[in-house]
């Protein structure tokens, strides 16, 4: 007795851990199917350990527990009259196949089928034929089950006459067994249905999941390309220019100390500048790319400034301004124009430092903004003592960033070098009213 009730407080124990890891798990993957869990868990646990969950374990002894209730109930009225010989086989082999219930998701055909054919001439088989032909139906195609099912319903007709139950009429056997394999049917077929659909489901999850990485991927390409664009804009103009006096400095070694002096104060100039922008980068990359703040709308009024910048250096720069208030220009295309103009003197004062440039700018609310950097084109123009390499995309940055400002862009010599002709970076941009 205290054998028993140690094996009885063990059995608790169990139960009650099992019931803990249910209820604790962060997801319902224990809750499911071993096969159903490996197609829908995400997790590599799921691959690469045992098919068999805690619920098949659990739902294989139920089944067995109900097969062998079943045939038990349907055989008693035999057992309590005192079984013969092969009465006793027939009992010995319906038990064995509910005891074999375990083997159905693996082999769910034969145990259905065995199961079914012995139900015949042994009602303790008739609870594991339910059980089979359930397993049927959610494991396999309906035509598979439909032949299983019309097994059982002939394997229960031949078994109500051959073995019948006492006291109970032969038709209401035979609808008994009707109604039960058409419900066992059902059942298999609306679990299989709730399967798929959680299947399907969880491929979907899965298509979402993989869509939303896909895209955060490509917002991180798209914001690398943000901030070289912007450091590109901002920076390549202030570095040339340092490079430019530097380079000065030291290939004119003989320079008066007012030219020195000159030159210290650009680049430290355009040192601290530099801090400052790069400041206003990390400013403009922290905000959202919609944001419409009164720094990016202003940009054209900074047109004078770098104007003046410029010529510090020593070029020659015109500036031309017939567009109205520039601070009501929409940010998109402030900022892209004032881009624009930045790029086109920075490439001028590189490639042909001295030489003339004009800038316009032109346009009105619902026309547009017309922006162009005008520079001759001279087969004797100065040469610089120091040219500071580029980096070969400023102009394909500025046609990508027009484009996306909803604009166009070109540049290009426009007459030939020997007539006087010109270089011209020109871009129109839209302005709604």
């Amino acid at each position: 007795m205290a054998a028993f009730r140690q094996l009885i407080r063990r059995g608790r124990q169990w139960l009650r851990v099992v019931s803990n890891e249910a209820m604790t798990a962060s997801a319902p993957w224990p809750l499911l199917p071993g096969a159903l869990r490996a197609e829908t868990d995400p997790t590599p646990e799921s691959a690469t350990g045992s098919r068999r969950s805690v619920r098949d374990i659990a739902v294989d002894a139920g089944a067995v527990a109900i097969a062998l209730l079943v045939g038990g109930l349907t055989s008693w009225p035999r057992i309590a009259a005192g079984p013969s010989g092969l009465w006793t086989v027939t009992l010995a082999v319906g038990g064995g196949c509910c005891l074999a219930l375990p083997l159905r998701r693996r082999f769910p055909l034969t145990v259905a089928a065995v199961a079914g054919a012995i139900s015949a001439v042994s009602p303790a088989a008739g609870g594991a034929a339910f059980i089979g032909l359930f397993s049927v139906a959610v494991h396999l195609r309906m035509r598979d089950a439909a032949w299983i099912a019309a097994l059982g319903v002939a394997t229960g007709l031949v078994s109500s006459w051959v073995t019948p139950v006492p006291h109970v009429p032969y038709t209401a056997s035979a609808v008994i067994a009707v109604l039960g394999t058409a419900a066992a049917l059902g059942w298999g077929r609306l679990v299989r249905a709730r399967r798929q659909l959680l299947v399907s489901l969880a491929e979907r999850a899965r298509r979402i999941e993989a869509d939303r990485q896909a895209q955060i991927k490509e917002a991180r390409r798209l914001e690398r390309t943000r901030l070289a664009r912007e450091m590109h804009d901002v920076l390549a103009h202030r570095i040339s220019l340092i490079s430019l006096h530097a380079g000065a400095l030291e290939f004119r070694p003989d320079a008066s100390p007012e030219e020195i002096a000159r030159a210290a104060g650009v680049i430290r100039s355009g040192t601290h500048q530099m801090s400052d922008d790069l400041r206003e980068i990390i400013g403009l990359l922290r905000e959202e790319p919609g944001d419409d703040t009164r720094t990016d709308r202003a940009a054209l009024a900074g047109l004078p400034e770098l104007a003046e910048e410029f010529r510090r250096t020593g070029a020659e720069i015109t500036l031309i301004t017939d567009a109205g208030d520039l601070v009501t220009v929409p940010t998109m295309t402030a900022r892209t124009a004032y881009r624009i103009i930045q790029e086109g003197l920075t490439n001028a004062t590189r490639h042909a430092p001295g030489a003339p440039v004009t800038v316009t700018v032109r346009g009105t609310a619902g026309d547009g903004l017309a922006v162009e950097v005008r520079q001759p084109l001279s087969p004797k123009r100065q040469e610089a003592a120091v040219v500071p390499p580029g980096s070969g995309v400023g102009l394909l940055g500025l046609a990508e960033r027009a484009l996306l400002a909803g604009g166009t862009l070109d540049h290009g010599p426009i007459a030939d070098a020997s007539d006087g002709g010109e270089y011209l970076l020109r871009a129109w941009l839209p302005w709604e009213a």
